[in-house]
């Protein structure tokens, strides 16, 4: 599919179904009006499987072999955008101004948060990811066909993911095996691996990376509310507490190492800055 540079008016949603609860209406209203003009299109269950058996079916078989739903709204999202071109945002995403600005970027991706993976931090130098709650990009633009091509060898070959594994916190892998498996981990290790792509990669960094209320955000345009829907059944309220204090002992280690190589972030990387943190 040939690409064109700029980014198509174009939004992207996708959800169980169309009949969305309020405050997801609410937030999905907020895209919708600060982006008049822009086509919107939203993909119920039904649809993704539509678009799935008339677009891509040679990837049916690996879209039914995910063992999650969220698998599944990860896959599609990337080849949404690939096939339409345009911005996707997750139904949490809350919009405080238009798109507009970014039109020209190509392709454009949030700063997420610091990342735990041992295999970013210490092989790529790159103490941080990008997330996948929203993202634009012009249609067939290469970056999300790496990732594309990504989630398919991550699903035929786990051993793939595993070195993205080391370092996450304990008693999570299986959410973070979904996250390196599809979601930020994926596409933040494609990034790190294909550099010369990365320079056709708009990432929207904040002025402080160190600083958590920077983080899940889409710049400064909107905010990530982190609803989290998609994580493993709930847990018992002591579970809850283990997993919540080793997780925030896990950061509080990665956040002292970043901290020495200051606030701001770009890339690609230049030079040295990020050394293997064996405490992780």
């Amino acid at each position: 599919m040939r690409s064109s540079y700029r980014i198509p008016k174009r939004i992207i949603q996708t959800g169980k179904t169309a009949d969305q609860p309020l405050h997801n209406r609410a937030t999905m209203s907020s895209i919708r009006m600060h982006n008049p003009g822009y086509e919107y299109l939203f993909f119920d269950d039904e649809a993704v499987e539509r678009f799935i058996d008339q677009e891509y079916p040679r990837y049916r078989p690996v879209f039914n072999s995910f063992r999650r739903p969220i698998q599944r709204y990860d896959f599609f999202r990337y080849l949404a955008i690939y096939h339409y071109g345009g911005f996707y945002f997750d139904l949490d995403v809350l919009l405080a101004s238009g798109l507009s600005s970014l039109l020209d970027c190509g392709c454009v991706f949030p700063f997420e948060g610091l990342t735990y993976s041992h295999l970013l931090r210490a092989h790529h130098r790159m103490d941080w990811q990008i997330g996948n709650y929203a993202f634009g990009a012009v249609p067939g633009h290469p970056f999300l066909e790496v990732i594309i091509r990504n989630c398919l060898r991550a699903q035929t070959d786990t051993d793939w993911v595993r070195p993205m594994m080391r370092g996450t916190p304990p008693l999570q892998r299986e959410d973070f095996f979904v996250l390196n498996a599809t979601g930020p981990g994926l596409i933040s290790r494609t990034l790190a691996e294909n550099p010369g792509l990365a320079r056709s990669v708009t990432v929207l960094f904040p002025e402080d990376v160190c600083d958590l209320r920077c983080w899940n955000r889409f710049g400064n345009f909107g905010i990530h509310l982190m609803q989290g829907s998609w994580r493993s059944e709930r847990r018992s309220c002591w579970m809850a507490w283990l997993v919540n204090r080793l997780e925030h002992r896990t950061m509080k280690r990665c956040m002292k190492q970043s901290l020495q190589f200051g606030r701001t972030r770009e890339y690609p990387l230049v030079g040295d800055r990020l050394s293997t943190c064996e405490s992780l």
